[in-house]
């Protein structure tokens, strides 16, 4: 079972192939959380973890989760721990998301402790454009981080599938996460920043005159903090749920939403399509 959060296509395109190679059934967090996040598991079924990077931390919607998150078994007798493994999507460097992941494995209500056994990150095209001098990827620099990341996927899924596992503190994989220069600043006071200034819904609007109300931003909401549908106007709720993941402004039509003036002239990304500016 792999459970996975994406705003604008990434992790669950990463997600979906995991479920391709390896037969492990995908879980939205986002539909997870509407419900009791309680989930049972067959015997020697694997856990899986695919997510972004917010950042250079958790996303508060994961972290939501795993708070919430119960596991039982099918089989009451059953014993053996389950292999778990964690992938991380990034637009660049994740700092110390993975260290702040595990953590909060201990989360879990479940009969046995969930540790690690595999874990991996990669660089998958652009999507955050909420800052100056941050844009969407070119066409050719899209594909390419995407095949790269298809290849290193297919190692990922073949060390899941024969069940890996390595002897020490860490996981497999653990050394070769790309977590950048400083990643104890980046995922620390940088991070902090973010979470606490930029990660809001505040600086959305929505031009009107090339707003057709076609209700997409709506739906694509992965926490539900936009009023509106179709016929109707987007209204963002300022209820403190937004990731500011941009899925709104990527999934626009007719590139009728901005974040401030921060999204003027930029591109737009969500995968499996891409919009120029």
């Amino acid at each position: 079972m792999i459970f996975y959060f994406s705003g604008t296509g990434n992790s669950r395109w990463a997600a979906q192939e995991l479920e391709q190679k390896t037969g492990e059934p995908i879980v939205s967090i986002a539909e997870a959380l509407q419900t009791n996040c309680h989930f049972t598991l067959n015997r020697g079924e694997s856990i899986g973890f695919v997510f972004p990077v917010h950042g250079w931390r958790v996303p508060k919607i994961v972290i939501e989760f795993m708070q919430s998150l119960s596991l039982s078994e099918a089989d009451k007798q059953a014993t053996e721990e389950h292999y778990a493994f964690c992938l991380l999507t990034t637009g660049d460097s994740t700092g110390r998301t993975m260290e702040r992941f595990v953590k909060l494995l201990g989360k879990i209500k479940s009969k046995n402790p969930i540790k690690l056994h595999a874990v991996a990150s990669v660089l998958m095209p652009e999507s955050y454009v909420g800052l100056p001098g941050m844009d969407v990827d070119t066409a050719e620099k899209e594909q390419e981080k995407i095949a790269t990341a298809k290849k290193r996927i297919v190692h990922f899924a073949s060390i899941i599938n024969n069940k890996e596992r390595k002897a020490g503190k860490h996981p497999i994989g653990w050394e070769s996460i790309h977590r950048g220069t400083c990643p104890d600043i980046l995922s620390g006071p940088v991070g902090a920043f973010f979470t606490h200034w930029l990660i809001t819904d505040k600086p959305f609007r929505v031009e009107r005159a090339k707003c057709v109300k076609c209700g997409i931003c709506a739906n694509v909401c992965p926490v539900n903090d936009i009023a509106g549908g179709l016929g109707n106007e987007p209204q963002w709720l300022n209820n403190g749920k937004c990731l500011t993941c941009f899925s709104c402004y990527h999934h626009c039509p007719h590139h009728a939403i901005e974040y401030g003036n921060r999204t003027k002239n930029k591109g737009q990304y969500f995968f499996g399509r891409r919009k120029l500016r």
